[in-house]
């Protein structure tokens, strides 16, 4: 957590609870993506650890009471669009209530900032008592879809105005988040960036076998298939490389959108490409054991987007032990510009992303 100056009465309320507090943490998702889900579940889990009394509320069955072996409070969301998120914070809204007196901090994200804001008016009638809104910023809505995309994409920036003024205070991925969804500095409380369990990866660092001669060097890309993840151009730098007698394989674990494009691509690639689709979250440590370079999500170098995030795949690869093919967007480069096991790609291209193939061969 990066200090800010405490200039605010929210800030202050904020620091006497920094040892021990009450703290409703409220999801709109499920936690049933992979990458999501460790976002939430393992600072929960330290929260927990450090003596904070977390109540984690995510979509799901209420039945669903533990996940990896943290506590967690589900709430069932119906499917309708639009109607849904107004019954299922009408939901949320009851726990809070329910825990009013107790609770010290709400936090929550875009989505949530219109159905919760609002709460701070209880507050005001009760005399101050009651708990702080904070916002938490650690993704933007991508602009690569359909209507309901850019629907979403205007209720943020409708959202971030909003926190920007009402909230008690925000929390950003990272100090370029803050800046592009303009936080006013007396509202930032802190910057918390992506982060790992060292101990869940020790099984790759220990199994992993490295490429004798005459073997494919194997890539491995974790995430969504997603058009603005710029696989495509990274495949192509896999069927280039191939074909110039460089010897990669490269595997996607993870469904999406771009999935049924990729696999006409695969199907192409004589092995070179694989589809592995999405897997269960204890395989990962397996399969980046049985691979060589993690590929992370190669954003263009101008993507002011991916920018500001803090790629949580990066610090996977690097937990596992291994080097990392990524392109020279200030997202990877402001954390491992200079380090040895990093190869560049200088932009999303097919031509930037074979320079960094053939530097991984040419140092395998």
């Amino acid at each position: 957590m990066v200090e800010q100056p405490l200039s605010s009465p929210s800030a202050a309320k904020m620091a006497q609870t920094v040892n021990r507090g009450s703290l409703m943490w409220v999801l709109t998702d499920p936690l049933a993506r992979v990458t999501f889900a460790t976002a939430r579940l393992e600072p929960t889990r330290a929260l927990r650890e450090l003596g904070w009394d977390v109540t984690l509320i995510c979509a799901g069955e209420p039945d669903l009471t533990e996940l990896r072996g943290v506590p967690i409070t589900a709430v069932s969301m119906p499917d309708t669009y639009l109607v849904r998120q107004l019954i299922y914070h009408w939901r949320v809204i009851q726990h809070i209530l329910q825990d009013w007196d107790t609770l010290d901090v709400v936090m929550f994200y875009q989505m949530s900032a219109l159905w919760l804001l609002p709460l701070k008016l209880l507050r005001l009638l009760r005399g101050g008592n009651g708990p702080l809104f904070v916002m938490d910023v650690r993704d933007l809505n991508s602009a690569d879809g359909n209507w309901k995309t850019t629907l979403r994409a205007s209720y943020y920036q409708a959202m971030h105005w909003l926190a920007n003024r009402f909230a008690d205070g925000q929390t950003t991925i990272t100090k370029r988040m803050a800046e592009l969804v303009g936080v006013p500095p007396q509202k930032l409380l802190g910057v918390w960036a992506s982060g790992v369990n060292l101990d869940h990866f020790k099984q790759s660092r220990e199994s992993r076998q490295w490429p004798a001669a005459g073997e494919p060097v194997r890539l491995v890309y974790i995430g969504r298939s997603h058009h603005e993840r710029c696989l495509q151009p990274r495949w192509e730098a896999v069927l280039a490389a191939n074909k110039a007698g460089m010897n990669f394989v490269l595997s996607l674990v993870g469904g999406g959108p771009a999935e049924a494009d990729l696999q006409k691509l695969a199907d192409q690639s004589d092995g070179g490409i694989q589809l592995l689709g999405s897997v269960n979250h204890a395989e990962i440590p397996r399969l980046l054991g049985e691979s060589h370079i993690g590929v992370t999500s190669l954003p263009p170098v101008a993507n002011v987007k991916f920018q500001a995030s803090s790629p949580i795949k990066l610090f996977e690869y690097l937990a596992a032990g291994m080097p990392v093919l990524a392109t020279r967007n200030v997202c990877h480069t402001d954390v491992t510009d200079g380090e040895p096991f990093m190869f560049w790609a200088a932009d999303a291209t097919c031509d930037d992303e074979l320079d960094g193939l053939k530097d991984a061969w040419a140092r395998r």
